[in-house]
Parts: C-alpha cells; structure tokens; sequence
C-alpha cells in the first residue's frame, strides 16, 4: 500500500463550499481509477504547534506505485487538485 499525503494552507477566506466539492470529488474517484482503495480529508489539529500554517489536509490509498501513477494521470484528479490550488492561491 502507498498513502499520497497533500497538505493545504488554506486562506481564512476560501470558499469551504467548494472544498467540500473537490473533496467528494476525489472520493468518488475510488473504483473509478485501478488500485485507488482510499480517501480521508479533514482539519489539520495541530497539537503540537509543528504545522500551524496547514489547516487542512487529504491522503488516498494506492495498492502500489502504477495505480498512484494511474490517479496523477487521471484527468478528473488533475481537475480536481488544480480546482484544490485555486483555492489555496486565490482565497475565497
């Protein structure tokens, strides 16, 4: 198994609507792309002050490193995490 991580510093103004979109978005990628197995996202709690300009972060589960190329190469993904970055450059 391979966990990809990716952590966002997202302004206090981004538009959370649409975060929630992207995020069921990626979900509903599992059974869609080979070897995608899972997908978790929330809030950053950072207890012990280690990351405080990440406040929110997601991760997927690969079988192995041709189905996490498999997703990097999926159009829907590279929709979806380019619409990620809008949020994180643009704010809201």
């Amino acid at each position: 198994m391979i966990l990809h991580a990716v952590y966002l510093s997202l302004p206090d103004d981004a538009d959370r609507a649409e975060l929630a979109d992207i995020m069921v978005g990626l979900q509903e990628l599992i059974g869609k792309i080979d070897g995608f197995v899972a997908f978790d996202h929330g809030p950053n709690i950072d207890v012990e002050d280690s990351s405080p300009e990440v406040n929110y972060g997601f991760h997927g589960t690969y079988v192995d490193r041709a189905a996490l190329a498999s997703y990097a190469d999926d159009p829907r993904h590279q929709a979806l995490g380019g619409a990620a970055c809008g949020l994180v450059w643009r704010g809201g």
